[in-house]
């Protein structure tokens, strides 16, 4: 547990990195890896983080293979990333920054084209039919088998490794969302009967041998961070009850932090980003999709109001349960805000629309500012990802959309 009162500036150890202050810019899909080429835009993006205060900087969804990925554009922990992702490392570290991989595989939560994939149903937990691809004409999934989880947790070692060669000082496996390993954990997706499901206990067994063998990998070498889902946020999810045996299970498995999140990404979004995603009238050119959307429609809880802090009730409970190093996230906005976090026994805080808003706001806290982030929560920010520009503040612009074709090492 934290021991007294702490500044959001002290300096932190997870695990064998020492980071300059709490601050963590966390994982936002930034929809700058065009064709999954690590380029100049997504390395400026993380960049500026730096540049702007934050201690560790979390490159979103690197996925474990090509077929892990959920978008085309998005980077892939392969050989040939390499070079690009070591210009990117450096480039963070010039300011005095760390930057962490958030090591990611879909599952069944896939866009892919099915050109794309080397398998014709996507890997998950279970099999059957596969709600989130009613959006992607993907509509059946696949049980994975014993030699196929032995496989994936080997694929997140190599790409644990890999992110140790390209300079990374952290990796960050995605337990959360809806994604592979959260597709494990959570009775919405894991209906399995043998040991890898049932009760939660069961549920994490696959999930905590990758996190074992990512730590005995690289542990002393990198911080390991676990980014999870506290609740899943919908009816026959995984309740707060569930999160708490997460956290001690993570802890018992020796992860350096963990990085507590909520929600999932299908079934419920609100939940994650505590405001809902910006409406849209725009008719979809898909008819599949169209249906898919309608239907999600009609069971979509009401509109949430956004409020700082708000998943601090959770996060607390989670807090109470376990000693182990806690990044809390959700709606921070304030110095004040963070302050409260803080005095709440989390470790760090990590922000993610805030500073896409503006990167220098760590800085400007730092020299003593106590100005609320202008960050609306409007999620478009979300949306942005989708265009050529990739993800940024509608309100304060976006970098050059030339950035992202040009590999992040070219001269």
């Amino acid at each position: 547990m934290s021991e007294g009162r702490r500044s959001p500036f002290d300096p932190i150890t997870v695990g064998p990195l020492k980071l300059r202050n709490r601050f963590i810019k966390s994982a936002t899909n930034e929809g700058m890896a065009k064709g999954g080429l690590v380029t100049k835009g997504l390395s400026l993006f993380h960049e500026r983080m730096a540049e702007g205060g934050s201690a560790l900087s979390t490159v979103a969804y690197c996925a474990t293979s090509l077929d892990g990925r959920t978008f085309v554009d998005q980077v892939t922990m392969n050989r040939d990333s390499l070079a690009d992702m070591k210009s990117m490392t450096d480039a963070v570290h010039r300011h005095g920054g760390a930057i962490s991989a958030q090591l990611t595989h879909a599952g069944s939560f896939t866009f892919l084209p099915k050109t794309e994939m080397a398998t014709s149903r996507p890997l998950s937990a279970s099999g059957g039919f596969n709600k989130v691809g009613v959006l992607s004409n993907r509509f059946f999934k696949k049980a994975m088998n014993l030699a196929e989880i032995d496989s994936m947790v080997e694929e997140f070692v190599v790409a644990a490794l890999l992110a140790k060669e390209a300079g990374f000082d952290a990796v960050e496996l995605h337990m959360g969302h809806g994604y592979l390993l959260s597709q494990f954990a959570s009775p919405l997706y894991n209906k399995r009967k043998d040991e890898f499901g049932g009760t939660i206990k069961r549920r994490l067994k696959f999930p905590n041998e990758v996190l074992s063998r990512v730590l005995d990998a690289v542990g002393k070498d990198l911080a390991v961070l676990v980014k999870f889902s506290m609740t899943d946020g919908v009816k026959g999810g995984n309740s707060i009850e569930e999160g708490i045996e997460i956290a001690k299970s993570l802890e018992k498995t020796g992860a350096h932090m963990a990085v507590l999140s909520n929600g999932m990404n299908v079934d419920s979004i609100q939940e994650m980003f505590g405001s809902p995603l910006p409406k849209t009238s725009t008719k979809p050119a898909n008819a599949v999709i169209g249906l898919g959307m309608w239907l999600q429609s009609l069971t979509a809880p009401p509109d949430k109001q956004f409020h700082e802090n708000y998943l601090q009730d959770n996060a607390q409970k989670i807090r109470a349960a376990v000693n182990m190093p806690l990044a809390y996230i959700g709606g921070a906005k304030s110095k004040q805000g963070v302050d409260n976090i803080l005095a709440g026994g989390f470790d760090a805080i990590a922000m993610g629309r805030a500073l896409i808003h503006d990167p220098q706001l760590i800085n400007r806290w730092k020299s003593g500012a106590d100005e609320t982030s202008g960050c609306t929560a409007c999620n478009r920010c979300v949306t942005m990802m989708y265009l050529p520009t990739g993800t940024h503040c509608v309100l304060t612009g976006a970098q050059d959309a030339e950035l992202n074709k040009i590999p992040a090492g070219a001269a």
